[in-house]
């Protein structure tokens, strides 16, 4: 740190009592470099950032130290996780929450996204994709689909949430577009015109496979995006349905909506690579917060106990 310019030597003075006060300010200034970079650097730091966005396609990037008002974040099984306010998307607190990892079911949550955007949820679609196929050959959670059937894509939205059905994935990308890939590669054009730059998808499911990955902090945006349309919304707490046609109930495999009162969705996975994963809502007291987890061991004690301490230790962005 240079000294003030009343003290630079280029005056000229040699007084023992300069060299003195001289001396003890540079020391200061050492200590306050050395105090400052103890606070800020060093290990790798959770994250917290204030935004003043607005719309769902604004979306906050970085990240800084939490700043929690009480008590520190809880310890949770989840590898990486995001707390995004409901409002504006401001992300409340991250834990690696930019890391690229398997999002498993919660990929669903993009195909539903992509589908309410270009088809009627009252389109009926024709079903070519077969469950019990499906099931056999990769261990695949299914609605029950058969070739031949004919539901509507409000039908297949709730197969693809409530149970988390593959063959609904499958049904929905084959009837919004011309096939699976091409849908693929809308849902990838969906993310990238939200600017979320960690997630990228190779099928409409979540079942592991290279090049298919996402972020706790662009699955939470990604679940904001869903509950700001009102049908998914709707479906994705809605806890038993049943679709046209003489096959079961389905019924929501998110027990969040159950375990947790102030719940009000949003989706869950799990595969070997992914571990368990979630993304939920809950709001309280007229605030509404998202909490995205990957990797965990237990996705509800782990979302719990984040909704809890975001709800009691910070404050409300927006």
């Amino acid at each position: 740190m240079r000294p003030p310019a009343h003290w630079q030597l280029g005056r000229r003075r040699r007084s023992r009592t300069w060299l003195a006060f001289a001396g003890a300010a540079t020391v200061i200034a050492v200590l306050a470099v050395l105090l400052w970079f103890g606070q800020s650097g060093g290990e790798e730091q959770s994250e917290v950032l204030s935004s003043e966005c607005a719309t769902i396609d604004c979306v906050p990037q970085g990240g800084s130290e939490p700043t929690p008002l009480g008590q520190a974040p809880p310890q949770i099984s989840g590898t990486a996780a995001a707390i995004v306010e409901g409002g504006c998307g401001a992300l409340i607190y991250g834990q690696r929450a930019h890391a690229e990892l398997p999002p498993a079911s919660l990929t669903k949550i993009v195909t539903a996204l992509v589908a309410v955007e270009r088809m009627d949820p009252l389109t009926m679609v024709d079903v070519r994709v077969n469950s019990s196929l499906l099931a056999a050959s990769t261990a695949s959670t299914v609605m029950g689909l058969e070739p031949g059937l004919r539901l509507s894509l409000r039908d297949l939205l709730h197969g693809l949430i409530l149970p988390s059905g593959n063959d609904a994935a499958i049904a929905i990308a084959e009837g919004v577009a011309s096939s699976e890939p091409e849908f693929v590669a809308l849902m990838n054009e969906y993310v990238a015109e939200l600017r979320l730059r960690n997630t990228h998808f190779s099928n409409s499911h979540g079942l592991d496979q290279v090049g298919l990955y996402s972020s706790a902090f662009d699955m939470a945006m990604l679940g904001r995006a869903l509950l700001a349309d009102p049908e998914l919304s709707a479906i994705v707490r809605t806890e038993r349905y049943q679709p046209a046609w003489d096959g079961p109930v389905l019924l929501n495999s998110n027990l969040l909506l159950t375990r947790y009162p102030a719940a009000i969705g949003v989706k869950i996975g799990f595969t070997d690579d992914a571990g368990q994963t979630i993304v939920g809502a809950a709001r309280r007291g007229g605030r509404l917060l998202i909490v995205s987890v990957f990797g965990s061991s237990d996705r509800y004690l782990d979302a719990i106990a984040l909704f809890e301490w975001a709800f009691a230790e910070t404050e409300q962005e927006c």
